[in-house]
């Protein structure tokens, strides 16, 4: 038999071949399973009535596993909580996966485009254990360069001409270098509200004589009625998909042609 072979049919290199063939089949179901930590068992409108049916496709579902989290915590996954929020809407057909009909204010009810989900009620931090995204007065060495225009004390224009607020602080993300967040002063002199817009939906507008802030996504009214936050040192996890989901969702919802199709 020639150098290699264990038989006549079979030598090294094939068996070679073939283990490798199994460890890459292992490791796809391996993978396959692991992404199933989020979002498994799927919803759908089959099981409402029923608890005989799982969709998880195959393979399985994984058991539950342990994972340590940055702040000592721990968190399992899966964890099979399901979302038990109340959805204000009802289906657009008579038949399963029909899309949902807003029944009440969208961007209110934050469903649809305006949808969050329920992150962790707490703010995410640095390397350092601080929070990462604070206000530009707390974040030592940040400022505004002499060669932008710097939004404090700019009003703030919406999508109806309508002024919703005055810029009061920039909210910054201090690992990424950026901005995050416009706070607007938009409350009145019987009560004070401070509401944060994500900077990626502003635009800076003006003139050498004026300057101001464009908001396209929502009206001056909508606008103060936005999610807001209840320390006004940092922002949870929670409360950022709440604003984002609001503003983001305003760019669908906030007016009714803004829903139809585009021609």
């Amino acid at each position: 038999m020639p150098f290699g072979a264990i038989t006549e049919y079979m030598d090294v290199a094939q068996i070679v071949l073939y283990v490798f063939w199994i460890f890459f089949a292992g490791l796809i179901i391996y993978i396959r399973r692991e992404d199933k930590r989020e979002g498994y068992p799927l919803e759908s409108d089959r099981i409402e009535n029923t608890n005989r049916i799982v969709l998880q496709g195959w393979p399985s579902i994984p058991k539950p596993k342990r994972f340590l989290l940055p702040d000592g915590s721990a968190y399992f996954a899966p964890d099979f909580k399901r979302d038990e929020r109340p959805v204000p809407a009802e289906p657009a057909g008579n038949f399963p996966g029909a899309p949902l009909i807003p029944t009440g204010d969208p961007l209110k009810d934050q469903i649809g485009a305006a949808a969050y989900a329920e992150r962790h009620d707490t703010p995410e931090l640095t390397w350092h254990g601080e929070a990462k995204i604070v206000p530009i007065s707390q974040a030592e060495g940040w400022k505004v360069i002499d060669s932008d225009p710097d939004p404090r004390g700019m009003d703030v224009y919406c999508a109806d001409g309508e002024t919703a607020g005055t810029v009061k602080e920039i909210w910054v993300d201090k690992p990424e270098s950026i901005i995050r967040y416009l706070e607007v002063d938009c409350g009145t002199a019987q009560a004070a509200k401070s509401v944060l817009v994500p900077f990626f939906l502003t635009k800076v507008k003006g003139n050498a004589r004026k300057k101001w802030i464009d908001v396209k996504a929502v009206t001056a009214s909508q606008f103060k009625d936005a999610p807001t936050v209840k320390d006004n040192t940092q922002i949870t996890r929670l409360e950022e998909d709440k604003i984002m989901g609001y503003f983001g969702g305003g760019h669908l919802h906030a007016m009714p042609h803004r829903a139809e199709p585009l021609l």
